[in-house]
């Protein structure tokens, strides 16, 4: 089997078993039980499994044990054709690089454009201190409570929102950042979004970047409602989002707010941990039912070509 024919027939299977490890996502992650966090978890490790084919090192490591590996003959005769018709392999290639070039021009673009925000702020007077541990700061470039930062994060705070906000409200504000700071939620995006330039042009994977989002919120928001104050949020929330306000919601927080102000409303009592584990255990034997089915199909390209 040439070279090029191995690729795609790999390729298919990866994205044949990780798309159904994603509609297994979906399922669990749309159940009423759970908390909001195990399921940020869940899409985080749905994205992770979709950009690092964990099968094909296992191919390598494994592919002389497994003898018993079969192909499947429909995606097979997809990366036949694929070798046979080289033009068109050529330009469906161009095609995917062309895209993945657009992505990752969009995604320097915006890490220079939060760099230079970052900086403008810093050049402007800041009044500094820790909040557990993390700095905190007000940032005259910033129009929205944030995290900067990847490895070392910091929350900045738009100047004037003292005034905006109560004392409680922007306690509020401050445990929702905080969450995202200690978890480095930024670093986590950044993996997906580096992943999303390869894999721009499978619609599931767009998805569930926005199911991510909307999880990497609500997650940060029970960490507010365990601290008794969900009350305190929505009111800063409602104040935030109004648009007569100098400082407003940052796009990507404001487009979940109907979700999160349903979910802060609704403030159910915390997800017990036999929910979350059943929720993570199932989860769990999806990935690693995908990982194994993908090694039962390749593997026999690894012994062919040996």
């Amino acid at each position: 089997m040439p070279d090029l024919a191995r690729t795609v027939y790999y390729l298919g299977v990866h994205l044949l078993y990780a798309s159904l490890v994603w509609l297994c996502a979906w399922l669990l992650t749309s159940s009423r039980f759970g908390s909001a966090t195990t399921k940020y978890w869940i899409w985080v490790a749905t994205a992770v499994n979709f950009i690092f084919p964990t099968g094909a090192i296992l191919d390598r490591i494994w592919s002389e044990h497994l003898t018993w590996a079969t192909p499947l003959q429909v995606i097979g005769a997809a990366g036949v054709a694929a070798a046979g018709h080289r033009t068109a392999a050529a330009v469906l290639g161009t095609l995917w690089l062309a895209g993945a070039g657009v992505m990752l021009v969009r995604l320097v673009l915006r890490i220079r454009a939060e760099r230079r925000d970052s900086r403008a702020g810093a050049a402007a007077p800041v009044a500094a201190w820790l909040a557990g541990g993390v700095p905190v700061k007000y940032a005259g470039g910033t129009q929205a409570p944030a995290v900067g930062g990847l490895l070392r994060p910091h929350i900045a705070l738009p100047r004037g929102i003292e005034r905006l906000l109560s004392g409680p409200e922007l306690d509020a504000v401050l445990i929702h950042e905080l969450t995202h700071a200690r978890r480095r939620d930024n670093l986590v995006r950044l993996v997906y979004e580096v992943g999303l330039c390869a894999l721009w042009f499978h619609p599931l994977v767009w998805v569930g970047g926005s199911r991510l989002a909307l999880y990497r919120e609500l997650s940060c928001d029970e960490s507010v409602i365990r601290s008794n104050q969900g009350g305190d949020l929505i009111s800063a929330l409602s104040k935030l989002a109004n648009p007569r306000e100098d400082l407003l919601l940052q796009a990507s927080a404001a487009s979940f707010l109907g979700h999160r102000l349903a979910s802060l409303v609704a403030a159910r009592p915390r997800a017990g941990r036999a929910a979350n584990a059943l929720l993570a255990v199932v989860f769990g034997a999806a990935v690693a039912g995908g990982v194994l089915e993908t090694i039962a199909h390749t593997a026999c390209c690894f012994l062919t070509k040996r």
